[in-house]
């Protein structure tokens, strides 16, 4: 049977979408749902609650997933599969967001699903720069120098699978997003309709602030957010918790 070009085209951009619905999927087993990134903290002390949850998240895309975004973007940039694997912009990629981030929790969970993300990545697609990007870490031992943060894994898997860049970025806003409000309905009175609804309303959000990354180096980006850096810092001292940050 002769093939027809265009329904292969197709097709492709079609596992294209499958593969980073897949990647972004809350149901991924890299242990985002063990993560409130402070907000139980900010829940227990009465700072967050549902009618302010909406504005919280608002702001926290505006400045935290904004940041994370243009590391994403450099992940993404790092992939390119017929440029050699740059190892030490890597690392120092790393280092500068491990340093952009004050609180050792937030830190630490950035890290560990980061790591999760990549090695998962790694095992259900072989391809070389994701292992040379695991195994730099693993050769530092997974310390302070080793750190391998989520935003940049999610860009750099997106990269090497040549998605469409992006895309990659609003699919690493969305689910940070989503894995959020899934927090909250675990810690506050949220039902599925009015998260359903938060999130909704928060795409564009979303856009805005991907849209707004474009241009922007790693070296340039900041971030503000120190309610969010003290619910994190505080967060051990709980003295009940049902997250690990």
């Amino acid at each position: 049977m002769e093939r027809n070009p265009a329904y292969e085209g197709s097709a492709q951009s079609s596992m294209a979408e499958l593969r980073l619905l897949h990647l972004a999927d809350s149901a991924l087993p890299i242990g985002s749902l063990a993560h409130s990134l402070g907000l139980e903290t900010l829940v227990d002390a009465g700072h967050l609650t549902v009618g302010r949850l909406a504005d919280f998240l608002q702001g926290y895309i505006e400045e935290a997933g904004f940041l994370e975004a243009v590391f994403c973007r450099a992940g993404f940039f790092l992939a390119h599969r017929n440029e050699e694997f740059d190892q030490g912009r890597w690392l120092n990629l790393n280092d500068r967001l491990s340093a952009l981030k004050p609180a050792r929790e937030g830190r630490s969970s950035s890290a560990a699903l980061g790591r999760n993300f990549l090695a998962l990545a790694r095992a259900v697609e072989d391809l070389p720069v994701l292992h040379q990007a695991l195994a730099i870490s693993h050769v530092l031992g997974g310390g302070a120098r080793g750190m391998v943060h989520h935003s940049l894994a999610f860009g750099l898997v997106g990269g090497a699978l040549e998605l469409h860049q992006d895309r990659v970025v609003l699919a690493y806003l969305h689910q940070s997003v989503a894995n959020l409000i899934s927090a909250c309905q675990r810690l506050m009175p949220l039902g599925q309709t009015e998260a359903s609804r938060i999130l909704w309303n928060l795409k564009s959000a979303i856009i805005e602030t991907a849209e707004c990354t474009l241009g922007c180096a790693p070296e340039d980006a900041c971030c503000f957010t120190p309610l969010v850096d003290w619910g994190a810092m505080e967060h051990p001292a709980l003295r009940t918790r049902l997250f690990i940050s």
